[in-house]
């Protein structure tokens, strides 16, 4: 058995799951930049204002995947293109963010965005493969 295909699959047999991983997963991500991140943002390099504003946003994200979680009845994988297109756009901000603050930007700091990043993109890329697929 093939386990990539396999969690993939675990994970969109009910694509109402997917909003709620999307939404614990934009809970976790406002924690971090809103708490643990401002607490430690002279390790970090990002100021203090980019932090509070980039954790506003998984905030409405999740409130969007909680409700579609609990809420959504048809129409589903439009939905999710839409939380899939605002998750690849939060990570183009971030990406500019970057580059923006670069030189602020500590090892630490560096490392926890490329990691938020990739998690994303990895999220991302299921929502799309579930919402285009036709099953």
């Amino acid at each position: 058995m093939n386990t990539k295909y396999s969690l993939f699959n675990t994970i969109t047999s009910n694509p109402k799951r997917l909003f709620l991983v999307d939404a614990l997963g934009a809970v976790v991500s406002a924690f971090f930049l809103g708490v643990l991140l401002v607490g430690i943002h002279t390790s970090i390099g990002m100021p203090i204002e980019i932090l509070h504003a980039l954790a506003v946003l998984p905030c409405f994200f999740a409130l969007y995947s909680f409700s579609c979680y609990f809420f959504l009845k048809y129409n589903w994988r439009f939905f999710l293109k839409f939380i899939a297109i605002v998750n690849l756009l939060y990570c183009c901000l971030t990406i500019f963010l970057m580059y923006f603050y670069y030189t602020r930007l500590t090892l630490l700091g560096l490392s926890y965005f490329i990691i938020e990043i990739l998690v994303l993109l990895v999220l991302i890329r299921i929502e799309f493969r579930s919402a285009f697929n036709k099953r």
